[in-house]
C-alpha cells in the first residue's frame, strides 16, 4: 500500500471552500481548510491528480520539516535537519520561495538566505560539491512559511504557480488569473448551464480567460494539460511512470471531451489587442474551434442566435485600477439594460470592487460573493433574469403574385429535395438559384440560418422595382423556412461607379458551427461575401476523404481547410494548408481544431502558393488545388487562373511523389484547361460527378479535373 502523505494546497483567499470540495472530489482525505489555502491527505498518486486536475489550487506543498525559527540561527538549524540528498541530486538545480516573518525575522530575502546557507553546507560537507541556483525551473523548488515563530520548509510539487496553464500570451489590463476565473464560474453554477444545453457569453472578454476555463471545464480538460513544467519533474522522490500514466490519461480524456464538446462560447471586446490575445490564447489552448470571438462595443450586444438559456459572465473594468467610478457608471449602466434586453431567462454573475458600480446594474442580485483579484477585495454579483412575455405578432399583409410564385417555388423545392437530404444527412445546401429570372438572387441553408445573396437584375428592371422584390424574397424566404430575420444574412447589391456591387459587408465576427459529412465547420454567413464552405464543393470534398488514406496531403489557396479536415478525416499522414490570408489561415486552424486534428501533423502555412511551391522540399502523394480566377494581392504577383494555371499545374507537379494525383478546380465559366501545354499528362475532367444534386440546376458552378504528371 503507498504511503500516505500530509500535504497542503494554496490557493487565492475566498477559494478555500471551494478547493476542500474539489479535493475531497480528487480522492484527498483529512480535508480541512485554512487561511489561503487548505489541508489534506493522500497518497502521491492524489498529490499527482491534485498538480494536473485541481482547477483552483496555487501550488501543492509537501511539508519536509517544521521546527523553530524565531531568528536566522534557528531557521538553519531546522532547515539543516532535512535530508536533502532523498530529495535533490547534488549536481540538480533549486530554488527557495519565501513568505511570513517571525520576530527575529522580517526580510523574505533574509530567510532565504538562511535556508539556502543550509542546504549548501550540509552537499558541500557530505559530498563535497553542491547543487546550483536555478529560479525559472528548478529541479526542485522548497517553499518556506514563518509564522508565529515557527517555521515550515515543504517541498513545492507544483513548481510554479498552478494558475499558470500553459496557454496564456501576457496579461490583458485587469486579466483574471485562471483558478480565480474557475471559482466566479462555479460560483455562477456554470456546471449546472453547461449540463442543461446553456451557452456562455462574455460581453468584456478581454484575453478570454473566463472562455477558456468555462470550456475546459465543460469539455472534462484537465488544468494541468498544457503544462510542460511540475516541480516533479527532478524530484528524486519522483514516480515517473506513475505521473507518465496519469498524464495519459489526462490526455485522453481532453481528446475524449474536445471531440463532444458544443460550440457555444462567446466573447466580446472593442480592444483589438485584447481580441488578438484571446483569439492566440484559445488557439493554444486547444478551444479555437469552440469560441467564438468578436470585435463590438457593449452596445452592439445581442443573445446569441439559437442559444435560449446560457450563463453572461463578465469582469468589467474596476474604477481602482483602470478608471475613474464615474466613468464607469454608464458602462455597468448599459450592461444592465443589454441583460434585460438580450438574455431573458438566461443568468447572470459580474463582477466588481465597487458597491455603486455594482447598483450601477440596475438589477437586483439573487446572490453575492466575496472575492479577491488579488489583493483587491471585491464582490461577485449573480442574477436571474427573468423570461418575459413576447407580444402579440402583427398581422402580415398579403403577397403580390410574384412573391407568391416564389413562394410556390420554394416550397417546390423542398419537396424535391427533402428526402435526399434527410438520406445523405444534409444539413447546408441550395435551395433556390434564380429559379424565377424576375427574383434574382440564391439562397442557401445554413441548418436553422438563411443566406441570401442577391444577383445582378436585368437592365430592364428599374431600381426600385428591384428593391420591391429583394423585400419579398426575404420575407417569402423566413415564411417557408419559419426562420425569424435575426438568422437570415443578407448580401445585397447596390449601383454605383463602375457598375453594381454588393454592399459593405457586416462586421460581426460571429460564427456557426455547421455539419457536415460527419464533421463540423465554422461558417461566418454575414462578414465576407463567401460564407466560409462552398457549398457546391461538397462531392470534391468527399472525394478528397476517399482518396486520402495515407496519403501527404497540400491543399493550396486553401482558404478556410475544409478540404483539409476532410482529408485528415479520411486518414492522411499529413496535411499541409497554404494560403496568403492570415484570416482565412485562422479560420483554418480552428475548423481543424473543432474537429481534433491538432499538432504537428497539420501544418499551416502563410505564403502565395506559387512562392510556396518554389521552395517548398515537401513530397505530397495528393495535392488539392482550388485558386480563384484573380487575385491582384499586394502580397504576391497578379494571378489569373487562365493565364497562370499551366505554370501552377507544373509546379505543383515537382512537389508529387511519381504517381501522384492532382485535384484542380475553379469556377471561371469561360475557363479552358491548357491539355497542349500539358501534353503527356493522364487529364480526367470530373466536372459532372463533383456538382452536388441541389446545384444541378447550375451544373456551369465549377469546373474539375484529376490530373497526373508524366
Amino acid at each position: 500500500m503507498s504511503a500516505v502523505l500530509k500535504l497542503f494546497a494554496t490557493c487565492p483567499k475566498g477559494l478555500e471552500y471551494l478547493l476542500r470540495d474539489e479535493l475531497a472530489e480528487l480522492g484527498a482525505t483529512e480535508v480541512r481548510e485554512a487561511l489561503a489555502g487548505v489541508h489534506f491527505s493522500g497518497t502521491l498518486e492524489i498529490a499527482y491528480r491534485v498538480c494536473l486536475w485541481s482547477r483552483l489550487a496555487s501550488r501543492v506543498l509537501l511539508p519536509l520539516a517544521e521546527f523553530d525559527a524565531a531568528d536566522g540561527e534557528a531557521l538553519y538549524d531546522g532547515v539543516a535537519s532535512v535530508d536533502f540528498a532523498a530529495h535533490l541530486a547534488a549536481e540538480g538545480r533549486f530554488a527557495i520561495d519565501a513568505v511570513g516573518a517571525t520576530r527575529g525575522i522580517s526580510h523574505s530575502h533574509y530567510a532565504v538566505q538562511r535556508v539556502k546557507d543550509a542546504l549548501v553546507d550540509q552537499f558541500r560537507q557530505r559530498l563535497g560539491t553542491r547543487p546550483d541556483v536555478d529560479t525559472e525551473r528548478p529541479d526542485v523548488r522548497l517553499n518556506l512559511l514563518l509564522r508565529r515563530e515557527r517555521g515550515t520548509l515543504s517541498l513545492d510539487l507544483s513548481g510554479a504557480p498552478l494558475h499558470q496553464r500553459g496557454w496564456r500570451r501576457g496579461h490583458g489590463k485587469a486579466s483574471l488569473k485562471e483558478n480565480l476565473a474557475v471559482a466566479l464560474l462555479l460560483r455562477a453554477q456554470w456546471p449546472a448551464v453547461h449540463a442543461a444545453g446553456g451557452a456562455l457569453v462574455d460581453p468584456l472578454c478581454g484575453s478570454g480567460t473566463l472562455l477558456i476555463e468555462a470550456a475546459w471545464m465543460a469539455a472534462d480538460v484537465a488544468p494541468g494539460w498544457k503544462r510542460e513544467y511540475y516541480g516533479v519533474d527532478g524530484w528524486l522522490g519522483h514516480d515517473a511512470s506513475l505521473w507518465q500514466r496519469l498524464r495519459g490519461e489526462v490526455d485522453e480524456r481532453a481528446q475524449r471531451g474536445l471531440s463532444a464538446l458544443a460550440p457555444k462560447f462567446f466573447g466580446f471586446d472593442d480592444d483589438p489587442q485584447a481580441l488578438e490575445d484571446a483569439r492566440h490564447n484559445a488557439q493554444q489552448a486547444g478551444v479555437a474551434g469552440f469560441v467564438h470571438l468578436g470585435r463590438q462595443s457593449l452596445a452592439q450586444l445581442k443573445r446569441p442566435q439559437a442559444c435560449d438559456a446560457g450563463l453572461v459572465i463578465t469582469n468589467p473594468p474596476y474604477g481602482q485600477r483602470l478608471g475613474e467610478r464615474n466613468d464607469l457608471q454608464p458602462l455597468y449602466r448599459e450592461l444592465g439594460e443589454k441583460l434585460i434586453a438580450e438574455f431573458s431567462g438566461w443568468r447572470a454573475s459580474v463582477i466588481t470592487s465597487d458597491a455603486d458600480l455594482g447598483r450601477a446594474i440596475g438589477l437586483r442580485a439573487v446572490k453575492r460573493y466575496a472575492v479577491y483579484n488579488g489583493a483587491l477585495e471585491c464582490q461577485l454579483l449573480n442574477f436571474d433574469l427573468a423570461e418575459r412575455t413576447p407580444s402579440a405578432p402583427r398581422e402580415a399583409k398579403p403577397l403580390s403574385d410574384g412573391a407568391q410564385m416564389l413562394k410556390n417555388r420554394l416550397d417546390k423545392n423542398r419537396r424535391h429535395l427533402r428526402k435526399r437530404l434527410e438520406r445523405e444527412g444534409v444539413q447546408c445546401y441550395r435551395i433556390y438559384d434564380a429559379d424565377l429570372p424576375e427574383y434574382a438572387a440564391a439562397i442557401d441553408v445554413y441548418g436553422d440560418h438563411l443566406h441570401i445573396q442577391e444577383y445582378q437584375a436585368p437592365a430592364t428592371i428599374d431600381e426600385e422595382t428591384a428593391r420591391q422584390r429583394w423585400r419579398e424574397i426575404v420575407r417569402v424566404a423566413s415564411e417557408v423556412f419559419a426562420i425569424p430575420r435575426e438568422r437570415i444574412a443578407l448580401k445585397q447589391r447596390y449601383r454605383g461607379k463602375g457598375g453594381e456591387k454588393y454592399g459593405r459587408m457586416a462586421q460581426r465576427e460571429q460564427f456557426l458551427t455547421v455539419p457536415e459529412g460527419g464533421l463540423q465547420f465554422l461558417v461566418n454567413l454575414w462578414d465576407y461575401l463567401d460564407t466560409g464552405l462552398f457549398l457546391d464543393h461538397r462531392p470534391l470534398r468527399s472525394r478528397v476523404r476517399e482518396l486520402a488514406r495515407g496519403q501527404r496531403f497540400l491543399n493550396l489557396f486553401c482558404y478556410t481547410g475544409a478540404v483539409s479536415v476532410y482529408a485528415a478525416a479520411g486518414g492522411a499522414t499529413s496535411t499541409t494548408s497554404v494560403d496568403l490570408s492570415t484570416t482565412y489561415l485562422e479560420w483554418a486552424s480552428r475548423n481543424l481544431a473543432l474537429n481534433t486534428f491538432i499538432g504537428a501533423r497539420h501544418r499551416l502555412v502563410q505564403a502565395d502558393a506559387a512562392t510556396f511551391l518554389e521552395r517548398d522540399r515537401e513530397l505530397y502523394e495528393l495535392i488539392y488545388v482550388d485558386p480563384p480566377t484573380f487575385s491582384n494581392s499586394k502580397r504576391a504577383e497578379d494571378f489569373d487562373v487562365q493565364r497562370d494555371h499551366v505554370r501552377l499545374l507544373k509546379l505543383c507537379a515537382e512537389r508529387l511523389v511519381p504517381g501522384g494525383l492532382i485535384l484542380f478546380s475553379n469556377n471561371y465559366r469561360r475557363f479552358q484547361l491548357d491539355t497542349e501545354a500539358l501534353a503527356g499528362w493522364d487529364i480526367r475532367e470530373i466536372s459532372a460527378s463533383t456538382i452536388p444534386f441541389d446545384f444541378e440546376r447550375n451544373p456551369r458552378i465549377h469546373r474539375a479535373w484529376e490530373l497526373r504528371a508524366p
